[in-house]
C-alpha cells in the first residue's frame, strides 16, 4: 500500500473507528477523523496512536464535525478528498435507540446521505470508495439461521431500522450513481475498546470490579440470547477487505458461531473463579421493547471474494476483556486504597 492513499473516518473514537484508524496507520495510509465537539476529550482509544513508536502518528488528523450536520460533512470531504470513507459512525445503542428514536433515525439513517452527495461531486475528480458500516440487527426476527446476505431483514430496534434505511441508500447510490460503496453487514464484534453500556463490556467490568470487591451485583436483562461474537481488531480488516476489490458489493462478516449472555457469563466470571450465580440478577427495565434472540451469520461470501475469515475465537475473545479490565480495576482499586490512605 503506498503511502498516497488517504482515508476519512467517521466515528474514530469509537471501538471500530481506532482500530481501523491503527490497521490503515500501519498500511501507510494517511488518516482524516471526525470527532464531536463536546466539553470533554473523548479520544482515549486513539490517544496511543500518537504515541505508538511503531505507527506514522503524523499520518493522522481530526476535525470537529458531526453526523447531522450536512454542510460540515461536504466541507471535510471535498477539502481532504479522500480516495476511502469509512462511515462507521452512529448512536449504536438498541436500547437507547428506543428511548431517541428520531436521533437515531437522523445519525444512523441519514448521515450516509451526508456522505454519499459530496462524494458524488468529488467523483468528477476522482474515485473516492465508501464503507458504510451495516449491522446483523438488521434481521432482526431472522426468517433463516444463519444469516447471509440474501437473508430477508426484519428489523425490531429504531437503530436496526435505521441501519436498514442506510443500506438501501449505500445500495442505490451505488446502482443509481455508479459509485463504489460496500455494505459490511457485521454482526456482534467485541474488544477491551468495547462501550461499557454493551453487554459483553458490562459483564467484563463487573465480573472484574466484583473479584475485587469493587462491586457487589450486576443487573442484566435478557441472559438467555443468542449472537455471534468476534473481534473488532478482526472485523476492521474485513472492511478495508471490502474496498481493495475491484467491484463493491455487500458482505456478511461473521464467525459462523452464536453463543448466548449466559455462556459469556460463566466464561468471564470463570475466568476468575467466580461463579456468576452468585452475583447475577434479571431486572426487566434491562429488556429491549421486542427482543431479537438469536444472531448466526454466514461469512462464506466474504471468504471466497475476499480472502478473510476470523482469527479469534469466542473463548480467546473473553479472555482478553477480562484481562484488560482486570487491569483497570486493579488500577481502581489502587486509587481507592491511596484516597483512604489520605484521609485517614
Amino acid at each position: 500500500m503506498t503511502a498516497e492513499r488517504r482515508a476519512f473516518i467517521t466515528g474514530i473514537t469509537g471501538q471500530d473507528g481506532s482500530y481501523l484508524a491503527e490497521f490503515l496507520l500501519r498500511k501507510g495510509y494517511e488518516v482524516h477523523g471526525m470527532v464531536r465537539r463536546s466539553s470533554t476529550f473523548n479520544t482515549a482509544r486513539i490517544d496511543h496512536l500518537y504515541q505508538d513508536p511503531h505507527l506514522p502518528n503524523t499520518r493522522l488528523f481530526l476535525h470537529y464535525g458531526d453526523l447531522s450536520d450536512s454542510q460540515v460533512l461536504a466541507n471535510l470531504i471535498l477539502t481532504i478528498k479522500p480516495n476511502e470513507i469509512y462511515n462507521l459512525g452512529a448512536q449504536s445503542h438498541v436500547k437507547v435507540s428506543f428511548e431517541n428514536p428520531m436521533y437515531t433515525l437522523d445519525v444512523t439513517g441519514n448521515a450516509i446521505l451526508r456522505v454519499l452527495e459530496p462524494v458524488r461531486l468529488l467523483a468528477r475528480e476522482q474515485e473516492v470508495r465508501v464503507y458504510q458500516a451495516s449491522s446483523s440487527e438488521m434481521f432482526g426476527r431472522v426468517v433463516e439461521t444463519p444469516q447471509t446476505e440474501t437473508t430477508p431483514f426484519r428489523p425490531r430496534s429504531p437503530y436496526a431500522c435505521a441501519k436498514v434505511y442506510a443500506f438501501y441508500q449505500a445500495v442505490n447510490y451505488r446502482e443509481a450513481y455508479g459509485q463504489f460503496v460496500s455494505n459490511g453487514i457485521l454482526f456482534n464484534h467485541e474488544s477491551p475498546r468495547r462501550g461499557e453500556t454493551f453487554v459483553t463490556r458490562k459483564i467484563t467490568r463487573a465480573a472484574t470490579r466484583i473479584k475485587l470487591g469493587l462491586q457487589q451485583k450486576l443487573y442484566l436483562g435478557n441472559i438467555d440470547a443468542h449472537r455471534d461474537w468476534g473481534f473488532a481488531g478482526d472485523y476492521v480488516e474485513a472492511m478495508w477487505k471490502m474496498l481493495q476489490v475491484e467491484k463493491a458489493d455487500d458482505y456478511v462478516v461473521a464467525t459462523n458461531e452464536t453463543h448466548s449472555i449466559r455462556e459469556f457469563l460463566e466464561l468471564a466470571f470463570g475466568q476468575l473463579d467466580l461463579d456468576w450465580q452468585d452475583f447475577v440478577e434479571i431486572d426487566q427495565r434491562y429488556y429491549r421493547p421486542a427482543e431479537v434472540d438469536l444472531l448466526q451469520g454466514d461469512f462464506s461470501k466474504a471468504e471466497r471474494e475476499l480472502g478473510w475469515r476470523p482469527q479469534t475465537p469466542f473463548a480467546e475473545l473473553v479472555r482478553l476483556m477480562v484481562e484488560s479490565d482486570l487491569e483497570l480495576a486493579e488500577q481502581e482499586k489502587h486509587q481507592q486504597l491511596t484516597r483512604n490512605a489520605a484521609k485517614s
